[in-house]
């Protein structure tokens, strides 16, 4: 599988070095060259394979000769080592729970395989070193950094906006050390990402530095997104009723990795965009017109995205068709007080305690189900995609409980935060100069 740039200004690259890369020379995303298509026979018989066999038929297209068959599968044994369980929350509604694996959030997966991809890289083997620099709104930071945490020929570089996360996603990024540099940015998350894309085409830095990004901008994250609905599907409770997915969205590289799972046969009928008040795609979906926003913070606070990166995936998928693909993707945004009345009520309803971003994706599908009419014909599921315990004290002021830490947050808690303040891009600059 060859990759071409979505500025189409850049020459066609491999599975790997579009991972090595991350962003095309003329900034552009990467996508692949064609979308594979499975076998129907495979995708009805879903129940019989492993989520380890899944996997592997779904990325391998992807990766081609790139990595071989055996390490490709151990790579992906490693990445999926933990569950994805779906609980029902009604007769028409259920979660999948995407924050079963290490930091607590659903960036496990993506990270995981993006950094072992790059293990066995035949660039990091030669002994050369590269730079992964990352932006996060919140659960990319800690995912990433447990993901490369001590891989050999690998430093790490994330940006998060100073106030801007809770205190467990900050500790997650910045109480690891080693090869894992956390970056405190005095801005939003825009800035934090507009500073990624800028090192990216910076000659001076190219010349010197060797970079890529772990953002879902690189195709290593943003592909193995595809894994979980697959396994969604596989697992959906009401399996002769339409599939309707609810995906909390912010930079889009989530969404996007499920519709491209549907365009490669999976009966997904639906998918909805659930956003928090930065709601540049619901808007977009409504009048056809796109206008970036600059971001408004929330306490969805890893939504707060006003340009999402990966729409212009999801709007290649569909050759730029605003019609079609309106057919398949709906969008709404909440805000945060109707999050808080969501959190409540999944509650009252279960006893499951939901957390904000979880709470979006469940208000979309309470949304799309107030706009149809035959609404019996449909399952829905959202995406649970972190541990509630990352927005503690949000979430037990709503639901007046106790959230119980596990023990992979308590072991960090009383460890000394250790970043850098920047607040442009020359310090940045300076900085991996310097490194």
């Amino acid at each position: 599988m060859e990759y071409f740039s979505l500025n189409y200004n850049a020459k066609d690259v491999s599975f790997l070095e579009a991972v090595r890369k991350g962003l095309a020379p003329d900034r552009g995303l990467y996508f692949p060259k064609n979308i594979p298509k499975l076998e129907e026979s495979f995708i009805k018989n879903l129940k019989k394979f492993s989520n380890h066999e899944i996997a592997y038929e779904v990325i391998k297209p992807y990766v081609g000769s790139d990595i071989d068959d055996n390490n490709l599968k151990k790579i992906i044994q490693e990445t999926l080592n933990f569950d994805f369980p779906i609980v029902k929350i009604t007769d028409k509604i259920a979660v999948i729970e995407l924050f079963h694996g290490p930091s607590l959030a659903f960036k496990d997966v993506g990270a995981r395989f993006m950094a072992r991809c790059l293990s066995h890289d035949n660039f990091i083997k030669k002994g050369k070193n590269l730079t992964v620099l990352v932006a996060t709104s919140g659960d990319t930071g800690g995912a990433v950094a447990d993901g490369f945490f001590k891989v050999k020929g690998i430093d790490v570089i994330i940006l998060y906006p100073k106030g801007k996360v809770s205190d467990i996603q900050e500790r997650q990024l910045t109480t690891l050390g080693e090869n894992i540099t956390a970056l405190e940015v005095n801005g939003s998350f825009d800035d934090c990402q507009d500073m990624v894309k800028t090192a990216f085409v910076d000659q001076e830095l190219k010349d010197k530095i060797y970079l890529t990004s772990a953002n879902s901008i690189n195709i290593g994250r943003w592909l193995a997104q595809m894994f979980y609905y697959f396994i969604a599907y596989k697992n959906r409770p009401n399996p002769e009723k339409k599939l309707l997915i609810s995906v909390p969205s912010g930079n889009f590289g989530n969404i996007c990795a499920g519709i491209l799972a549907q365009q490669m046969g999976l009966p997904i009928n639906h998918f909805i965009a659930s956003t928090n008040i930065n709601d540049t795609i619901p808007e977009y979906l409504k009048s056809g017109d796109y206008f970036p926003k600059k971001s408004i913070q929330t306490i969805s606070n890893a939504m707060d995205v006003g340009n999402p990166s990966n729409f212009i995936r999801i709007q290649r998928i569909f050759n730029n068709d605003f019609f079609k693909l309106k057919k398949l993707l709906s969008g709404y945004s909440f805000s945060d007080k109707m999050t808080e009345k969501a959190i409540k009520e999944i509650y009252k309803i279960k006893g499951y305690v939901s957390e904000p971003h979880g709470a979006i994706g469940f208000l979309g599908l309470k949304e799309f189900f107030n706009s149809k009419e035959e609404i019996d014909e449909y399952q829905g599921i959202f995406l649970e995609t972190a541990h509630p315990v990352k927005f503690k004290s949000t979430v037990e002021g709503i639901i007046k409980t106790d959230i119980k830490t596990p023990k992979s947050i308590q072991k960090i808690l009383d460890l000394k935060k250790n970043s850098f303040s920047i607040s442009k891009y020359s310090e940045l600059k300076s900085l991996l100069l310097s490194n």
